[in-house]
């Protein structure tokens, strides 16, 4: 018998070509889930596909979209019935940062794609998805987060905003499933190595900051059949720091 904690299940992870996505997505791979990883760009989805398979691993299946095409969410979801009749986890890790400026200076355009990337694509998964989670006998959703989601911080205007948003859709979506086999939470990664963390601190020493890697665990523990918390915030730097680590949402 495989001691493999995702052993036999199929896991979709968005945002997947680099950063937590990518570091997420080879560590679910290890555990044995079968990965169906989006991203924008097609070339790093193969490379990370090249990649698990050089390992001996499960080749994923790759989906290359922009989630900003919400019909294309729809569909996933009806490609993931049509092969599996059910989906065991998801990860809306996909995310931007927008510009960092005065709220009343943004530009509505730049609002807007931030909103329907970070909030807007997430709620789509949810309403996509939410009757495969609930055929899976344990059904995992599991949404990237930021400090600045719940502690207003100057110029972090639309990126602030939409995991404000965010927060909320999966608070309300874990009360919502609460009588069922899904499990809903976040994770806030804190400081972390990956290029949106570049671009929000241009001046930081990245080695000053952990790697992607150093939170995995995390995402495994709350992707696992045997959790059974829901409606909850994991706060991965006070995880890290051995401090409190879940808050309710």
């Amino acid at each position: 018998m495989s001691d493999k904690i995702l052993e036999g299940r199929v896991a979709l992870i968005t945002g997947a070509s680099r950063g937590i996505g990518r570091s997420v997505a080879k560590c679910f791979a290890r555990q044995g889930a079968h990965l169906i990883l989006t991203a924008r760009t097609q070339g790093a989805l193969e490379e990370l596909d090249d990649e698990l398979r050089s390992e001996g691993l499960e080749s994923a299946t790759l989906v290359p979209c922009d989630l900003t095409d919400f019909g294309v969410i729809d569909k996933i979801g009806g490609a993931i019935y049509e092969r599996f009749k059910k989906l065991d986890i998801v990860v809306g890790n996909a995310g931007i940062l927008g510009t960092l400026a005065p709220i009343a200076h943004l530009d509505p355009k730049e609002w807007q794609r931030v909103m329907d990337i970070n909030l807007t694509a997430n709620w789509r998964l949810v309403r996509s998805l939410d009757p495969l989670l609930r055929a899976s006998d344990a059904g995992r959703a599991i949404f990237v987060t930021s400090s600045v989601g719940h502690q207003a911080r100057a110029f972090w205007g639309s990126y602030a905003v939409s995991k404000a948003g965010l927060e909320m859709v999966a608070g309300i979506y874990a009360q919502e499933t609460r009588k069922t086999n899904v499990r809903v939470n976040l994770i806030n990664p804190g400081g972390t190595r990956t290029a949106m963390r570049a671009e929000a601190m241009p001046g930081e020493n990245p080695e000053d900051v952990k790697a992607p890697q150093a939170i995995d665990h995390l995402f495994l523990e709350l992707a696992s059949p045997a959790c059974q918390i829901t409606g909850q915030m994991i706060d991965a730097d006070q995880e890290l720091k051995g401090g409190h680590t879940a808050y309710s949402l």
